[in-house]
């Protein structure tokens, strides 16, 4: 496999990062990556978050590839450091930065432009007191923080910061906070091998924590996070698809996150991590990874990239063909089966969203029933892959889902709802913005409002093909603007998620004209077969 496929995917994002990048060394905001604030002035607050895209400009300055135009150029190095500063001066006396809206505090883009920050000033050997001095605040807000929601990634990033930042400032303070922390990363990790994302198992998110805990152990090694690497490595290694893509829709957030650095860490003591990277890299040069290059998510893959191109082992295990057979995370409630030239993988707590694989190819991505309903003067979205306990048949060759469609969470920001949030924020909510994370996390992300349709999804091998019978009941029918499945469609706030990837290249089944034939009570009937 050739290695450079990951830095020539990250360098192409390097013109990007630099047009977010305010590069005025006269302007107030100079080191600004926040395009919306500093150009457009859309916004009032700078996100925090961005200042991390100092770090795929650091690893760019110093990555040694033939038409690398950005290796050892001098301005580079001037901009990383002017965006580290600027991360000193647009954070919050304590240290902490916003994201979304004002006195957020948010945790995650705290630790991400931290950790951005540390590598950075490492990567460069700057000698700035301004920085050092921002990076030791910072940390100290990190470390007596707990935000609302259980995010293991948010987590192992914080324990990586303090271990950086221990390091450099050969420092102790942290001590306690740190190991406390990654105690609470290791109670996180089911038995299965995956640590919790908000309501269950997300591959995606998997890796990013993966290459977080990977590089701890490098700092300091432990039997206990080697264990820990081991199952959760093992279980990553279950989820590469065999066209090479990875994650998607039956996840529990939704994402097609790779992160590729931690498999060559591990791999340089468990080589059987390297062939996940190594399946990885089929679809990677095929076209098949997923776009990140929006304006908030795009460094994240571009430093983890160039990190894994760094590191990548030389001497890698020969590919090993994957066993038939069916692997059933009953926690998770993901189902594989791996049967003659098939591969499906189930999501058994969506609703039986799935993908389905044949001869190494997507044939089929479904994200289960979605009906437009009218409620009121209201149009509301009815959908079937929402989390939720349903009745679960699993055999042999049958498999049944049945329960109720849920209510999507549509809610978008207005001028009022954007009135009320700055005026909370500026007043009572900047002391307790852990409660208003918490109460838009409900509204946005967890929980289920069911809807009154119920449906029964069953998924049967019959004469050397996946057939899909599903059906659906409404009490009534005469609201039902829409109706139709879909290959790619969420319906839950998650940042990463919704980015595109080849695969949802697949049309849209509309069943409108068939539920416009039914009566009350009368079940919506379609069958497939692959």
């Amino acid at each position: 496999m050739n290695k450079d496929l990951f830095a020539r995917e990250a360098l192409a994002q390097i013109p990007k990062l630099l047009t977010l990048l305010d590069r005025n060394p006269h302007s107030p905001t100079y080191g600004c990556f926040d395009r919306n604030f500093w150009q457009y002035k859309i916004i009032d607050f700078p996100s925090g978050m961005a200042q991390e895209f100092v770090l795929p400009l650091a690893l760019a300055y110093n990555t040694q590839l033939s038409d690398n135009p950005f290796y050892q150029q001098p301005a580079m190095q001037d901009w990383v450091e002017a965006g580290i500063l600027y991360a000193a001066k647009s954070a919050h006396p304590d240290g902490s930065c916003d994201d979304y809206f004002p006195y957020e505090r948010a945790g995650g883009a705290a630790a991400f432009s931290l950790l951005a920050c540390i590598d950075s000033y490492q990567e460069l050997g700057l000698n700035n007191p301004i920085a050092l001095k921002f990076f030791e605040q910072r940390a100290d807000w990190l470390a007596h923080h707990q935000e609302s929601g259980r995010l293991t990634n948010h987590q192992a990033l914080i324990v990586l910061c303090l271990d950086l930042l221990s390091n450099l400032l050969q420092a102790t303070q942290w001590d306690r906070a740190r190991v406390q922390r990654l105690e609470q990363v290791l109670s996180w990790q089911n038995p299965e091998g995956w640590f919790i994302e908000y309501e269950g198992c997300d591959p995606g998110y998997h890796t990013l924590t993966i290459s977080c805990l990977a590089r701890i152990y490098q700092l300091r090694p432990d039997p206990r996070l080697k264990e820990a690497l081991i199952k959760a490595v093992n279980l990553a290694a279950e989820f590469v698809h065999p066209d090479g893509s990875y994650g998607g829709e039956y996840t529990s957030r939704n994402t097609y996150n790779f992160f590729p650095h931690g498999f060559e860490l591990v791999g340089q003591w468990y080589p059987q991590a390297l062939e996940i990277n190594d399946r990885f890299m089929v679809g990677l040069a095929n076209g098949l990874a997923p776009c990140y290059a929006d304006d908030h998510i795009i460094g994240h893959h571009t430093w983890n990239y160039l990190l894994t191109w760094r590191d990548f082992v030389s001497t890698r295990p020969e590919p090993t063909p994957r066993s038939p057979g069916r692997v059933w995370f009953k926690d998770a409630q993901v189902l594989i089966d791996r049967r003659q030239n098939t591969e499906l993988y189930l999501a058994l707590n969506k609703g039986g969203v799935f993908k389905l694989f044949q001869d190494k190819r997507l044939v089929a991505s479904d994200t289960q029933f979605s009906l437009q309903v009218l409620t009121g003067k209201k149009i509301k979205n009815a959908v079937g892959h929402l989390v939720d306990t349903y009745q679960v048949k699993v055999e042999e060759n049958e498999i049944m889902i049945e329960g109720e469609l849920g209510w999507a969470k549509q809610k978008q920001m207005t001028p009022t709802n954007l009135l009320i949030l700055r005026v909370v924020m500026l007043t009572v909510g900047r002391f307790f913005p852990n409660l208003i994370r918490k109460l838009l996390q409900k509204m946005l992300i967890t929980g289920k409002q069911k809807a009154p349709f119920h449906f029964r999804r069953l998924i049967e091998w019959k004469n050397g093909q996946w057939h899909i019978t599903d059906e659906l009941q409404a009490q009534s029918w005469k609201d039902v603007i829409a109706a139709g499945i879909g290959g790619d469609q969420t319906s839950i706030y998650v940042v990463m998620s919704r980015t595109f990837q080849r695969g949802q290249l697949q049309p849209w089944l509309d069943l409108t004209n068939e539920v416009k034939k039914l009566d009350a009570y009368e079940w919506l009937r379609l069958e497939r077969k692959f």
